[in-house]
């Protein structure tokens, strides 16, 4: 059994989070959707703005997996929430542990910063994921629909 561990990310990762997130973008089938470079990655998740913050996990010392995430706030409970962006974890570590210690030291931290709640999503195709999410107790949100507006149609709104 690996050791696994979780650290902070530093500008150091970049590349290595990049990996990660082209790995995690070829097995959702939407690697043609990855825009991000290194370059990008530092700005946005290193630099002075940045608004989201981002952990490694590690098994023995080796990187094997990462979650992007950032607080959000819910009117309904007057507290902030943690938003877990993505959750990814190489295959060839997956059910040694290393999900169960992300999501368990989020959910730590969201107790600490007086968090309401800890949200993700998942693909409704991923049936490993929906049941290692659901073993934990997590619940799914299906009266909510997720909307988005992004490139052009960005735009446009942004104009009108």
């Amino acid at each position: 059994m690996s050791k696994i561990t979780i650290r902070e990310a530093s500008v150091k990762d970049a590349a290595l989070l990049l990996h990660f997130v082209q790995e995690l973008a070829k097995e959702e089938k939407a690697e043609h959707e990855v825009k991000a470079g290194k370059e990008q990655i530092i700005k946005t998740l290193f630099g002075k703005d940045a608004t989201a913050h981002v952990i490694i996990c590690e098994a023995d010392n080796v990187p094997i997996g990462h979650a992007v995430y950032f607080f959000n706030y819910s009117t309904w409970q007057g507290k902030n929430g943690l938003y877990i962006e993505d959750l990814f974890i190489l295959a060839e570590y997956r059910n040694c542990g290393a999900g169960k210690k992300i999501l368990k030291h989020l959910s730590c931290l969201a107790l600490k910063k007086d968090c309401g709640r800890v949200e993700w999503s998942v693909l409704d195709w991923n049936s490993q994921a929906i049941g290692f999410y659901e073993s934990l107790g997590a619940k799914p949100q299906d009266e909510w629909i997720r909307y988005r507006l992004s490139g052009n149609t960005l735009k446009k709104v942004a104009g009108s």
